[in-house]
């Protein structure tokens, strides 16, 4: 029987991987054989017959959060997706402050999905656009458990921590560039709150919240599935297809018409507010804030992707928000 860690670990990783297969081993009734580290909090765990995804939560609240959203997903026939699994345990997995769900693996496919082609991007889109309609009909039911998105408020938010870290980010980037992205995130916040009402009105759902490529998973039989739902809230379906439009607009050449060629995307682009959010640096702020926040200085790799992201496409984003700001007026 075997644990597994992720190259580079320290020899305490390994430690406590070894007691959590342990543990494991006297938790599952099947038989286990390897006990894999995907990430933080995330293993892949073979045993003789099968092979399963155990993810953990730090409270239990969460975990049941989890397990309840997903078996509602599947009852109301959104099937795309994995589940939560009891019968391979004897009892709940909670193992030093942790508790752990056993989640159905599915097989990946050869080829993984990403943004780079344009059947991807749409079909992503259509499955999101599956789950909103999925998740329309069952938001009320998660009033109680689920926050309600205030994208103005959080990208506010990511904007006052991107200008507090400016004494170390400065250390990178230039002023001119520092000041354009300044500028692009309080123009566009500035149209949001004015022309806000358009998120009001628009019917709720239960938002992903991270539409991130790697949370669209093909399986062997090329099926897309959509995982990974610890960050679902209620709100305006907008609020996923503007993180969608920002993550795939790099794949695009930062190109209008490209996006607007996707649906349903392609409806938002007469929408003022939806205009003005487009403009707004998100995934620069994001990553610059979580390189500090995580103390990453002195990791080469991640420096080089967040100044890729920051620069290699600075001009083209330019001149995307350009385009924005003549069609706003």
């Amino acid at each position: 029987m075997r644990a597994i860690n992720k190259p580079g670990k320290q020899k305490g990783d390994d430690d406590y991987l070894n007691r959590l297969l342990s543990y494991f081993r006297s938790r599952f009734y099947e038989k286990i054989i390897q006990l894999v580290m995907v990430r933080k909090s995330v293993f892949l765990l073979k045993t003789e017959k099968n092979t399963y995804i155990l993810k953990g939560y730090h409270s239990n609240n969460r975990l049941k959060l989890q397990e309840a959203f997903t078996a509602t997903l599947k009852k109301e026939g959104f099937l795309k997706t994995y589940q939560y699994l009891s019968g391979p345990i004897k009892e709940q997995l909670f193992f030093e402050g942790t508790y752990y769900g056993c989640i159905e693996y599915i097989p990946p496919h050869n080829t993984p999905f990403s943004y780079s082609t344009q059947r991807n991007r749409q079909e992503g889109l259509d499955l999101l656009k599956q789950f909103h309609q999925t998740t329309a009909s069952v938001e009320s039911r998660y009033r109680t458990l689920l926050s309600r998105s205030d994208l103005i408020a959080k990208w506010t938010e990511r904007l006052r921590v991107f200008s507090g870290n400016l004494p170390f980010i400065k250390y990178f980037l230039d002023d001119y560039t520092i000041s354009e992205l300044i500028v692009w995130a309080n123009w566009s916040l500035a149209g949001m709150i004015k022309h806000g009402r358009f998120f009001q009105k628009e019917p709720v759902v239960i938002l992903h919240g991270d539409v991130a490529h790697h949370n669209f998973l093909r399986d062997k039989k090329g099926q897309l599935n959509l995982i990974d739902f610890d960050l679902i809230s209620i709100g305006p379906p907008s609020f996923d297809y503007l993180q969608y439009a920002n993550r795939i607009l790099p794949n695009l050449d930062w190109s209008l018409g490209k996006l607007g060629s996707l649906k349903p995307i392609g409806k938002y682009l007469d929408e003022k507010a939806f205009l003005y959010a487009l403009a707004f640096p998100a995934d620069i702020f994001r990553e610059w804030n979580r390189l500090i926040r995580e103390k990453s200085y002195n990791d080469q790799e991640k420096i080089r992707m967040v100044m890729d992201l920051t620069v290699d496409q600075f001009h083209l984003r330019k001149k995307f928000i350009r385009q924005l700001q003549e069609k706003v007026k």
